[in-house]
């Protein structure tokens, strides 16, 4: 088994690199964050006989990233991440100049402001109560199964639990049914803190691909039933990064798979309600079966500042999420619980809200785009994003070149297992068109520095960080 490293790297990437471009890889890798700093590399030979290279071009290379401060060499030998001790330029997100594309999110919903009052009663009537909420608020979780019941999979308030957002949901569900050492099947590209959560909790990732025109169901199926995978987190309604949805006759056939291969399925639909132009709504997956595990979130619909989300899951399991909770949180805020139920019960004008706001950044994206050769912008019904295909495997490099130009855009291997997809790059279609507007114009600057062949500047690249 190879190292992780070199998973990252790309074997065919870093084949025939001097010693001063493979520092080059491993030091875009840190910025990127895909090494994490203490995180142990292979030894110089070790390193060399997985890349079939000479030993003095990997201590070369280790020997640049040291003298930058990117690597320590500890008593015994090990190698491990570091970062320069001068001080890291950062991007200031909170500067007007500096446009974070990392975080695909809009801002709040106009309604947030009015709802916020009209739930302040709620709010007074449990002053007097003890202010914990573990199971949550009997009135939301009614709401959320509603929200099911309309989409098509009956729910009852039973099979609810509220959490503090959808990746609180993800890591309350992994703590109460994971099994470290076991692997897990993960869509590839996906969520990338969702891979870090199952890494953190001790899974084996195994990818299965996804892109703009959808799943490779047979991939899929083959992989369940041959490798039985404990569990497998999935995006079905325009998953992250690429937009794409799962058809209805695919979902079923999916359940049934992984009924027979003995894995859980975890359903992740925090993308679901973001519907432009789609033309039709799939059936929930857990409408094919009570053991489908689902968890949302308010925070595309609404607000990433109301850190509102749920599980809907079957009794029993709901009764297990509620033993563990308590060990890392006591519940979810009330007053952020309180706005939801008065959100809730106006979706039509939430979607709306998305749908305008989401056409618009669309727009935006794709004239943006229209500007850059060689580039198509792809299908994208609805989501947060598009899945652009750059036509090269330049990805990390237009990355750290827009940083330059006070861009974070991070590039598409940020969203796999391995460190591969270097042709991708996810431009979020949530910002406000003058925005995006702007985004685009450092683009399209920081493509044509790509394609030029142009090099960045090694000050910058060493002493910068990407969000």
């Amino acid at each position: 088994m190879g190292s992780r490293l070199v998973e990252q790297l790309g074997a065919q990437n870093a084949a025939g690199a001097t010693a001063s471009a493979l520092a080059d890889q491993i030091r875009a890798l840190v910025l990127d964050g895909r090494l994490t700093v203490g995180e142990r590399l292979p030894s110089e030979r070790a390193l060399a006989l997985e890349l079939r290279r000479s030993r003095s071009t990997i201590t070369r290379a280790y020997g640049l990233l040291e003298a930058e401060g990117y690597v320590a060499r500890l008593h015994g030998g090990s190698t491990r991440i570091t970062l320069p001790h001068a001080d890291i330029v950062t991007i200031p997100t909170d500067d007007d100049s500096a446009i974070d594309l990392s975080i695909a999110s809009m801002d709040s919903t106009p309604g947030l402001y009015d709802a916020t009052v009209r739930s302040l009663p709620r709010l007074a009537a449990m002053r007097g109560t003890s202010g914990y909420s573990l199971r949550g608020l009997p009135e939301l979780r009614e709401a959320v199964a509603a929200r099911f019941s309309e989409r098509g999979v009956e729910t009852s308030a039973d099979e609810i639990m509220i959490t503090s957002g959808a990746l609180n949901a993800l890591n309350l569900v992994l703590a109460t049914i994971g099994r470290r050492g076991e692997r897990a099947l993960v869509e590839q590209p996906t969520f990338p803190h969702a891979l870090e959560a199952l890494h953190r909790h001790g899974y084996r990732l195994v990818p299965t691909p996804v892109d703009v025109e959808g799943w490779d169901a047979r991939h899929l199926a083959e992989t369940l039933l041959s490798v039985r995978p404990h569990l497998a987190y999935l995006i079905p309604d325009f998953h992250n990064p690429t937009g794409a949805t799962l058809p209805d006759d695919e979902r079923s056939r999916l359940v049934a798979t992984a009924r027979s291969a003995g894995t859980t399925l975890i359903v992740d639909e925090t993308t679901t309600e973001l519907d432009i132009d789609r033309g039709w709504a799939p059936t929930p997956m857990a409408a094919y079966d009570p053991r489908v595990v689902t968890v949302g979130s308010m925070s595309k619909i609404a607000w990433g500042g109301m850190r509102i989300g749920w599980i809907r899951a079957e009794r029993s399991l709901i009764t297990r999420l509620l033993a563990v909770r308590p060990s890392f949180e006591l519940g979810t805020a009330l007053l952020e619980q309180c706005i939801a139920v008065e959100l809730l019960a106006d979706m039509p004008a939430l979607t709306a809200h998305v749908r305008t706001r989401l056409r618009a950044g669309r727009a935006a994206v794709e004239a943006g785009l229209a500007a850059l050769p060689g580039i198509r912008m792809p299908s994208t019904p609805g989501g947060l994003s598009a899945w652009v295909d750059l036509e090269a495997p330049v990805s990390t490099a237009l990355s750290l070149a827009a940083r330059e130009r006070q861009l974070i855009l991070p590039p598409g291997p940020r969203f796999t297992t391995g460190g591969v997809l270097e042709r991708r790059l996810r431009i979020p279609i949530t910002l406000p068109p003058e925005r995006t507007a702007e985004a685009m114009s450092r683009v399209a600057e920081s493509w044509a520095h790509v394609q030029g062949g142009a090099a960045s500047r090694g000050d910058d690249l060493r002493h910068a960080a990407v969000i």
